[in-house]
């Protein structure tokens, strides 16, 4: 049974910098930056506030006009977590407001996604909920740029990972090219938190699995704060991290717009 969505902010973690695509969140998509993309996503959501965190006053710029506000941040930040945590002392949002961590490489973030994650946190008791979707691809259990999980009965994550998870050992005996019925989960890199925890969060030491794996998650993790896991009620699309993700997404717009 589904809860109502409970009032939310939606806040963009967006530096300039990126090893992969450098610059990526101005690059144009549908004749517009790609940050501008993800705001609007953010504000069809229903998104009672929508905040850009940011560390460059290129990306500043490139929303003058856009109606959402901006945040300019300390560069030195290890995850868009801990930049989103510097952007609740500065915005002054009350502890039991609900923030959503929306990448800013996500132009095509459905609505539902956004409005379900924060209702995921609204009904449980963990400080952090986010979203997964059935994965049916042996490749993509095996890809590492594709992040898995597996979580409990009760709906809470247990762990992330890059590798395969789970390890379905008596089917792969036999093939590693197709996958098995199981509970097979792609993360979708989209959280929700409670300000009071995402101001915790970014106090506490990074921890061994969260810097092996380079996952933030696995922070929470392991020092012991649940996190609430719903599937997506949409499919939702990855984000931009290549030039051949950039070209896909171009076409996906193209195509919404058309």
């Amino acid at each position: 049974m589904r809860s109502e969505t409970p009032p939310f902010i939606v806040a963009i973690p967006a530096r300039y910098g990126s090893t992969r695509l450098p610059g990526k969140m101005l690059l144009p998509l549908a004749g517009e930056p790609m940050i501008v993309h993800v705001a609007r996503r953010a504000r069809a959501a229903g998104a009672a506030d929508v905040v850009v965190a940011t560390d460059d006053a290129r990306i500043e710029a490139a929303l003058a006009g856009s109606g959402v506000r901006v945040v300019m941040t300390r560069a030195d930040h290890a995850s868009g977590s801990d930049r989103l945590a510097e952007s609740a002392d500065l915005c002054g949002w009350a502890d039991d407001a609900i923030v959503i961590n929306l990448q800013g490489d996500e132009p095509l973030a459905p609505a539902s996604g956004i409005r379900e994650v924060a209702a995921a946190l609204a009904a449980d008791d963990a400080p952090m909920a986010t979203l997964a979707t059935p994965l049916h691809d042996a490749a993509e259990l095996f890809d590492p740029n594709c992040v898995k999980l597996v979580r409990a009965a009760s709906g809470r994550a247990l762990y992330f990972s890059r590798a395969p998870l789970p390890w379905p050992r008596d089917a792969f005996a036999q093939t590693r090219q197709t996958l098995p019925a199981g509970p097979f989960l792609r993360h979708i890199g989209i959280y929700a938190y409670r300000a009071g925890f995402l101001r915790r969060f970014a106090t506490l030491p990074r921890t061994p699995l969260e810097q092996l794996e380079s996952l933030e998650q696995l922070r929470a993790l392991e020092h012991g704060h649940a996190i609430a896991v719903r599937l997506a009620p949409e499919p939702f699309p990855p984000g931009v991290d290549t030039a051949e993700d950039l070209a896909r997404t171009e076409r996906l717009l193209g195509g919404a717009a058309g």
